[in-house]
């Protein structure tokens, strides 16, 4: 009988060896001991999986959480685990962020090969990241933020080389960043290494990484400038190194960022000034913050251009000049800070911007303080949206009265009137502010009576109106503010009266109650032992009479002058 082998020469060899014995016997023998050997490889090869996840759970405490843990089924079904689908089945995700975790990391993760994700975030653990997680080289996502790691990031993490995103955030880490990273890592899109320690420089090679969309290393201790490298990457959206010590001038390349959404360098030693053109170089910005740095030049009104501009933050730097009347153009704007500059405004000029801002829908904050912003504070700027909920204008050379209709801006969670030559009378209208929290008028020369309608502010925790030219009495619907834990009505000189007992019935006044150097008269009342979480008092310079009550010894943690 002619022997049919053709295409199949190895079984028919063996057929051939097997005289006596038929070719479906034989197919079955084969299949059979192929069976064997993929059984055996798949066994081999899940027990190493297996014994890797119980090596990590060796290593750290996990509240229970790792429960499923155990060998009543297979590893495939514990908790956050996820394996392929395809046989041998082999872990491709570990995801236990947030499971209460603490420990050290057992470096037997490394021989997870398959491995696409590793997310331990939100937990509690600590020591050094293991080198062995540079053996993963399928490994795409590894998120270790938020635990107590310290150490170096281990320089054969870029042997990763299929990585995407790297999030170490909120660690301890320290060390220079690996150069590496921007040399080998060509696909990744996330850096988060903010809050940490780092220290050196920022790797030129980062700019390498064309995908990179997100960089972060906000609040580290990063020095040198900017590397003019990052500004060949066009794919960035957000950038952030807020918080450290980097110097010299924004590299002209980074304006190149088309598709930039935040740009965050707040806190370093920056200088330089914003380009005129700005307005159309980043038409997709939502944040841009520069505060804390050296910047000066004025502000540019091409800034007006940036529709989409959520945040603006230029405090404490050196701008100059007036403030783009145009502003109110930024729909989208909910926080401007403008706050310790050199900017400026008087009768003539500087203050169309105030009216501009009624334009602003969403602002929730405004802050000019410490600045030379001077003559008569604009009526319009009660105008502003009901949604603005911080209003700073201490410290500049505003003068006039407070508006009448400032109770208008009923959103106002606070404000601060302080250190400006501002005087007439506190506005009644004042008590419509509900959502007031924080009031300060101090320092300034506000005359006439406290408004009774400040009682109505039932959310208001402080009230500083020191330093001014107040008179009258105090009023007593003051006692119905329930949530005051900071009085200061220090140095007016005019208050008198006596002193109300309604304020010694505030339970929740414990930081300070000062009411010193006024015209006050009368006994100190007895209810002032029910201030018992007081720290501060303050009643000298008055013309108080009669005998300190017993009862003040019931202030326990006082420290009265």
């Amino acid at each position: 009988m002619p022997y049919r082998c053709r295409g199949q020469r190895v079984r028919c060899q063996l057929w051939r060896s097997m005289p006596g014995t038929s070719m479906g016997m034989t197919m079955g023998i084969m299949s059979f001991i192929w069976s064997l050997v993929v059984a055996l490889m798949t066994a081999t090869v899940s027990a190493g999986d297996e014994a890797a996840l119980l090596a990590f759970k060796a290593q750290v405490s996990d509240a229970g959480s790792l429960a499923s843990w155990n060998s009543s089924a297979g590893f495939c079904s514990w908790e956050g685990v996820m394996c392929s689908r395809w046989r041998p089945s082999r872990v491709v995700e570990l995801s236990l962020d947030g499971r209460g975790l603490a420990g050290a990391l057992s470096p037997a993760l490394g021989n997870l090969s398959f491995l696409r994700t590793l997310n331990l975030s939100f937990n509690r653990l600590h020591g050094e990241i293991p080198a062995s997680l540079g053996r993963l080289r399928r490994l795409l996502k590894l998120d270790l933020s938020d635990n107590s790691f310290s150490g170096k990031i281990p320089v054969n993490l870029s042997s990763c080389i299929s990585m995407t995103k790297l999030r170490l955030r909120n660690n301890q880490l320290g060390g220079r960043i690996p150069a590496e990273l921007g040399e080998k890592l060509t696909s990744l899109a996330v850096i988060s290494l903010r809050n940490n320690s780092f220290t050196g420089l920022i790797p030129p090679s980062l700019g390498n990484l064309s995908h990179l969309q997100y960089l972060d290393l906000t609040t580290n201790q990063l020095v040198g400038s900017i590397p003019s490298s990052l500004g060949s990457n066009h794919n960035m959206q957000q950038f952030g190194i807020s918080r450290n010590n980097i110097s010299g001038m924004l590299p002209p390349s980074l304006y190149n960022w088309s598709s930039l959404e935040v740009f965050s360098v707040a806190l370093n030693m920056l200088y330089g000034s914003i380009p005129d053109d700005i307005g159309s170089k980043f038409a997709k910005l939502e944040h841009l913050g520069l505060g804390g740095n050296h910047f000066t030049g004025t502000i540019p009104s091409s800034i007006s251009n940036i529709s989409s501009l959520v945040f603006l933050n230029l405090v404490q730097n050196g701008f100059s000049g007036y403030v783009p009347p145009t502003l109110g153009k930024l729909g989208a704007l909910q926080h401007l800070n403008l706050g310790a500059n050199n900017l400026e405004a008087n009768d003539n000029k500087g203050w169309e911007f105030i009216t501009s801002l009624a334009n602003c829908s969403q602002l929730q904050l405004l802050v000019l303080a410490s600045n030379y912003f001077g003559g008569q504070l604009p009526g319009s700027i009660v105008n502003l949206s009901t949604t603005l909920e911080g209003l700073y204008l201490m410290h500049n050379r505003i003068f006039g009265s407070i508006p009448v209709d400032i109770g208008n801006l009923v959103g106002l969670q606070i404000l601060v009137i302080a250190n400006t030559s501002i005087d007439g009378v506190i506005p009644e209208s004042i008590g419509k502010l509900g959502n007031l929290i924080e009031l300060g008028l101090y320092n300034n020369s506000l005359s006439g009576f406290i408004p009774p309608s400040l009682g109505n502010l039932s959310r208001l925790n402080s009230f500083f109106a020191s330093i001014g030219n107040l008179e009258g009495p105090i009023p007593t619907s003051l006692g119905e503010l329930k949530n005051l834990y900071a009085l200061d009505l220090s140095m007016n000189y005019h208050l008198n009266g006596s002193i109300p007992r309604e304020i010694f019935k505030l339970h929740d006044l414990s930081y300070i109650l000062d009411l010193s150097y006024n015209s006050l008269s009368g006994p100190l009342p007895n209810e002032v032992g029910s201030l018992s979480n007081l720290n501060q008092l303050a009643l000298s310079g008055n013309q108080l009479s009669g005998k300190i009550p017993d009862s003040l010894q019931n202030c326990i943690v006082l420290e009265h002058e």
